[in-house]
């Protein structure tokens, strides 16, 4: 294992199963795994439908497969170009520290480069020091004076409904 080389590719619809593995890696260990109940056919539809809403590629050592990156496009006015988001970023606890994680970030700033992209930008918890130093080492900068703000549920259908 620990000669293994490390590979990222896009993933198709046949690694569903496993992107749905993933993301519940990542909700377990971001303490969050009541809030996943996405299914492999939402999985389907949303990532490899003939209008994809999003991306992910995956990092495999060996034949298994490490880590991940959800992504999709976003657009800056003030640039006028798109731009790269990345929705998730995660590596499974035993393969972390081998460069998994900076390798699928440079997999997208690649990608970004090469689409002519404006910028790459994430968000990440706040208590996820690990994360931080890593996004550091690559030179991002958190945006301080930003706050994310999230419309969900109830809130979300009742806004919807001023429209009507």
């Amino acid at each position: 294992m620990a000669g293994d080389a490390i590979r990222i590719e896009p993933a198709t619809e046949r690694d569903v199963p496993v992107v749905l593995s993933l993301i519940r890696a990542l909700a377990d260990y971001e303490k969050l795994s009541d809030a996943v109940i996405a299914t492999e056919d939402d999985l389907r539809r949303s990532l490899f439908s003939d209008n994809p809403r999003a991306h992910v590629v995956i990092a495999y050592v060996g034949e298994t497969a490490a880590g991940f990156a959800v992504w999709f496009h976003n657009y800056s006015t003030f640039l006028g170009k798109v731009g790269v988001y990345l929705e998730d970023l995660f590596v499974r606890p035993e393969y972390r520290r081998r460069g998994i994680g900076r390798r699928l970030l440079a997999h997208l700033a690649r990608l970004a480069v090469d689409r002519d992209c404006g910028r790459m930008e994430w968000s990440v918890l706040g208590w996820n020091e690990t994360a931080i130093r890593l996004y550091r080492s690559v030179g991002a900068r958190p945006m301080h004076e930003w706050t994310v703000f999230r419309l969900t549920d109830d809130a979300l259908a009742r806004l919807a409904d001023e429209i009507d």
